[in-house]
């Protein structure tokens, strides 16, 4: 028997979105997040510089032109350092680079004027901008030689920091980056164990899925485990990436769609084939379409298929994907980011942004993600977005009716994560026959004054009966 001392105890806290070695990575990088002037940008950029010898890759990250006054112009990064850089956008679908960064991927003036993944100014220019699959093209390139024991520590790193949030697993997506999905899964199995126990659900991106197959990768089972393929099929409102059925206001562009429906079809088909979901990123309503009409085409599985992000979404999109048995990966603090230009974004498609509750009450569960390092990893503060929907320095409420209750996010956090990676039958509540993983915390999530979410504090982080965080230590 163990005296809590007046705390609350909930089952484990997970994570249902998140890309933990990029959250890892994240943690030894310079970010922009605090720059609202492009000077602050520039002094940034300037001091890694000095830290290199003018041929290495410059690493920037969390820059947001929502924030800033202007963004650097190409001329401007060409100035600042020599050799390739990648300065990525908080979303992280989008990232600005100089002409040596361009070279490295084969991009020049005369090859790109029709492509809408590389930014142009106003004159037909490059402007040092790149969208989606060039964008992973450059991020690919500045780090496929990111070494085995980098990896390893980005992994220790992530974990540390998460246990002493209160999380006790993730469903990660990181298979697909940093060279071969080999290097971070070695990494995975290196870090995690008896003596570091942790929970890593990790989903496979459609570009290495394949290739897992036919290597017949393997996990232990205990701790990590595989999960469904991830598949993006647009990018982010912050870039005017996310696919629209109708323009942008103020723009022509509906964004961009990832993939044809034929090429949609076969990434679908190919999990399929294994047996496998699919977890698909989507974050405007053309996309939620594409993802509905596809998957209304072939049969179901035991492993459910996730909608990732629930950003835009109709009722009858809703409707579509509860008959479809089709779990929300929803993420509540992206609300307070996006917010209100978003809302100058979209225009009058506002009032579908972030329909938390309807979901719920359309009959489809939800499970509790940050996609750190986009978001905090911080429970609390995303507890706070999905019961207040407002910043916590501001009175500004973004549509009350979509509200939730303390019970429905922490429900998220822990069965609703649970019934999302097909683990509701041994993790997610405490109960007997269930894992051992718990988070306990100096408040009462449920009953303290709305502020105190905010403020409450992880006390001690337990999975698989064993104490991995302790506040007191």
């Amino acid at each position: 028997m163990h005296d809590l001392k007046g705390a609350t105890m909930y089952p484990g806290f997970v994570d249902s979105h998140i890309h933990l070695v990029g959250y890892g990575e994240l943690l030894s990088k310079a970010v922009a997040s605090h720059c609202t002037t492009v000077e602050q940008f520039k002094d940034v950029i300037k001091k890694e510089a000095t830290k290199l010898s003018g041929k290495e890759w410059l690493f920037v990250d969390l820059w947001d032109e929502n924030q800033l006054d202007r963004l650097p112009t190409l001329s401007e990064l060409d100035a600042l350092y020599g050799g390739p850089m990648v300065l990525r956008r908080v979303c992280r679908h989008v990232c600005l680079t100089n002409h040596t960064g361009l070279a490295a991927i084969g991009i020049t003036a005369s090859n790109s004027v029709e492509d809408e993944q590389v930014g142009h100014d106003e004159t037909g220019q490059l402007n040092g901008l790149l969208y989606e699959n060039k964008n992973d093209l450059l991020v690919n390139e500045a780090t496929k030689n990111v070494t085995d024991e980098q990896l390893v520590q980005y992994v220790e790193n992530a974990i540390q920091h998460l246990t002493a949030s209160g999380i006790t697993g993730v469903h990660s997506e990181d298979l697909g980056y940093f060279g071969q999905y080999t290097k971070s899964l070695q990494a995975y199995k290196k870090v995690i164990g008896e003596e570091k126990p942790f929970r890593a659900h990790l989903l496979r991106n459609h570009r290495v899925f394949q290739q897992m197959m036919e290597d017949g990768a393997s996990v232990d089972g205990k701790y990590i485990e595989f999960g469904a393929m991830k598949l993006f099929a647009d990018g982010s409102f912050g870039g005017n990436t996310a696919w629209l059925k109708e323009a942008y206001v103020g723009t022509q562009t509906t964004g961009i769609a990832l993939h044809t429906d034929e090429q949609f079809a076969q990434w679908l088909q190919l999990a399929r084939k294994y047996d496998s979901g699919i977890a698909v990123h989507a974050i405007g309503d053309a996309a939620v379409d594409q993802f509905i009409r596809h998957l209304e085409r072939v049969p179901p599985v035991a492993m459910r298929d996730r909608y990732i992000h629930g950003s835009l979404c109709s009722t009858e999109q809703m409707k579509a994907l509860k008959k479809l048995h089709v779990i929300v990966d929803a993420q509540p603090a992206f609300l307070l980011s996006d917010m209100p230009w978003l809302q100058e974004k979209l225009g009058k498609r506002e009032a579908r942004l972030y329909p938390w509750k309807t979901f719920l009450n359309e009959g489809l569960v939800l499970g509790a993600g940050t996609d750190a390092p986009i978001e905090s990893i911080s429970p609390f503060e995303t507890i706070w977005a999905g019961v207040t929907r407002k910043k916590p320095s501001s009175q500004v409420v973004f549509d009350a009716s979509e509200r939730l209750t303390r019970y429905e996010m922490v429900h998220m956090y822990t069965v609703g994560s649970a019934y999302t990676g097909n683990q509701e039958l041994y993790r997610g509540k405490i109960q007997k026959d269930f894992d051992a993983d718990f988070t306990i915390v100096d408040t009462d999530l449920l009953c303290c004054e709305e502020a105190a979410i905010l403020k409450a504090n992880v006390l001690q982080t337990v999975i698989d009966g064993k104490v991995v965080y302790d506040s007191s230590l």
